[in-house]
């Protein structure tokens, strides 16, 4: 053998040697991220896909989308009113603008599955942001996953397919920039709250929980300080006055919206309206008697029990958001979904804490077992199947499920029949129509009917909230209250009170019922 092809002989040897180093170690990454423990992260996160991919239910979506929709066509953004029948040309903050033309985009591209499976993503999106913040503190997915899984199913009752879901997920995105700052103030990440809060306030006015968050963060860093014995902490002069320019930047660039300044005013107006509160549901205190509320009433007693039982302190910080947002979620149901973020990953740190102090416990912070190569390859093959596909497959079928029968769910609950029955009858305007099917009116009905109400209470302000529902219950001056707005047609739920008294007016006569609604006429 010749000198060269020795040295041949040692290079092939040696990139041979490499190849196979470098095959053993994406074997390893492989091996690593399709781990029972790695896969089990995905499990969470399937399970809440699943749990977001509802059917569309909320009455507010329908005028949402006809926004969208009015907003694509004309392009063009509402100021005043344009759907009903006593305020048209009344100032109406379209504060939502953005949310309604991304809904119309994807229901006109993907239908109701589209939309089903885009909000569960929005949704799963904010939750894998909190899981991070879990994992910082608890090494083993299932404290940090349990603590997600049990706030997710605390904020559930407050999901669907709603301009909402992106305050959710930015708010996730907020907490967990001011999380980072307050580790290290030096992090530049804090400076991208300015630019997502331009995004923020054109989604949803829900922008303020993000302005209240760095104001909050900032009342914590002070307190900190103030209520720390060891004196020889200097005062956070730095990071509060990088804070305080990053909130004054959030704040001034609130008037990149197309209302400009009145969306500093807007969410103060809905937060006193009198009428939002009292009949509103989702702004009523959440009752603890109802299913769907439980698992927030655990969440506070494991949070709470976590924080008693471990010997890590919790900072002056964490707690000021936490007892802040868990007061708004006690006083709101719409406010949960806050107090689900700030709580969830104190939940895993100091149960974390408290659990890895018992000695039954340890077992968590052991690494996972590694199996020989046979083995290895079996376990990989088993966590596929049952931990991506058998998940994957059950929130399929349940996307599948809930896009089949939302027709018919929607025939249920709104009043489909009675609404083709206006079409092809033309019965005459102006129309009284029940609270919760406004929307759906205005999605079906409009150019040819205005409604008498719907979901934008901020529109038709208290007073008329108030008069709506003593007519709508059959009170004194009910009468009085259907002239003064000229109504000829009412469009109402069969066992409501104005229909019992519209059955036994002679002046009225009924033209069509079902089991879900009634339609009477002026004779």
């Amino acid at each position: 053998m010749t000198p060269g092809n020795t040295s041949n002989l040692s290079i092939e040897t040696g990139a041979g040697s490499i190849a196979r180093h470098e095959l053993g170690v994406t074997a390893s990454r492989v091996s690593f991220y399709l781990s029972t423990r790695a896969l089990l992260v995905l499990v969470f996160l399937i399970l809440i896909f699943t749990l977001a991919a509802r059917q569309v239910a909320d009455p507010d979506f329908w005028w949402h989308l006809k926004t969208g929709q009015y907003i694509c066509e004309t392009r063009s953004i509402p100021h005043t009113d344009i759907f009903s029948n006593g305020f048209a040309g009344k100032e109406w903050i379209t504060h939502e603008w953005l949310s309604e033309v991304f809904i119309y985009l994807v229901y006109r591209a993907a239908g109701f599955g589209g939309l089903m499976v885009t909000f569960a993503l929005l949704i799963c999106a904010a939750c894998a942001i909190a899981y991070r913040q879990c994992a910082k503190w608890a090494a083993h997915p299932y404290v940090a996953g349990g603590a997600l899984v049990l706030g997710a199913l605390a904020a559930a009752p407050t999901w669907g397919v709603r301009p909402q879901i992106f305050t959710f997920l930015l708010a996730s995105v907020f907490l967990s920039l001011l999380d980072e700052f307050r580790e290290d103030p030096r992090r530049r990440s804090i400076w991208w709250s300015i630019p997502l809060m331009v995004l923020w306030v054109n989604l949803h006015a829900g922008f303020a929980v993000g302005l209240a968050l760095i104001l909050l963060t900032m009342a914590g860093m002070v307190l900190e300080r103030l209520l720390t014995p060891d004196k020889s902490i200097s005062f956070p002069w730095q990071p509060l006055r990088t804070l305080g320019l990053v909130l004054l930047a959030c704040v001034a660039v609130v008037t990149l919206n197309p209302n400009g300044l009145r969306m500093y005013s807007y969410p103060f107006e809905t937060l006193t309206s009198r009428a939002m509160m009292r009949y509103i549901e989702e702004w009523h205190s959440p009752d603890f008697h109802e299913p769907m509320f439980l698992p927030l009433a655990f969440l506070f007693l494991a949070v709470f029990a976590s924080l008693a039982l471990s010997k890590k302190r919790i900072g002056i910080g964490s707690l000021v958001l936490l007892l802040a947002t868990g007061f708004g979620a006690l006083r709101s149901g719409r406010n949960v979904s806050f107090f689900v973020l700030v709580a969830m990953p104190l939940l895993a740190e100091h149960s974390w804490d408290w659990l890895t102090a018992q000695q039954w416990g340890k077992w968590l912070t052991l690494p996972e077992k590694s199996e020989a190569a046979g083995k290895a390859v079996l376990k990989v093959v088993l966590n596929v199947l049952l931990l991506i596909c058998a998940p994957l497959a059950i929130a399929s079928l349940r996307v599948q499920r809930n896009v089949a029968t939302q027709v018919s769910n929607e025939a249920q609950q709104y009043p489909a029949a009675a609404v083709d029955f206006l079409r092809t009858q033309q019965l005459p305007p102006p129309l009284y129509n029940e609270y919760g099917w406004g929307g759906y009116l205005i999605w079906k009905l409009t150019p040819s009917y205005r409604v008498h109400i719907d979901g934008r209470a901020d529109v038709y302000g208290d007073a008329f909230m108030e008069e709506f529902l003593n007519t709508h219950e059959g009170e004194v001056g009910w009468q009085e209250s259907l002239d003064k707005h000229q109504v000829r047609t009412v469009l109402i739920k069969p066992d409501c009170a104005l229909a019992s008294l519209l059955r036994q007016d002679q002046s009225w006569q009924k033209v069509f019922e079902d089991n879900q609604s009634v339609i009477f006429t002026r004779r």
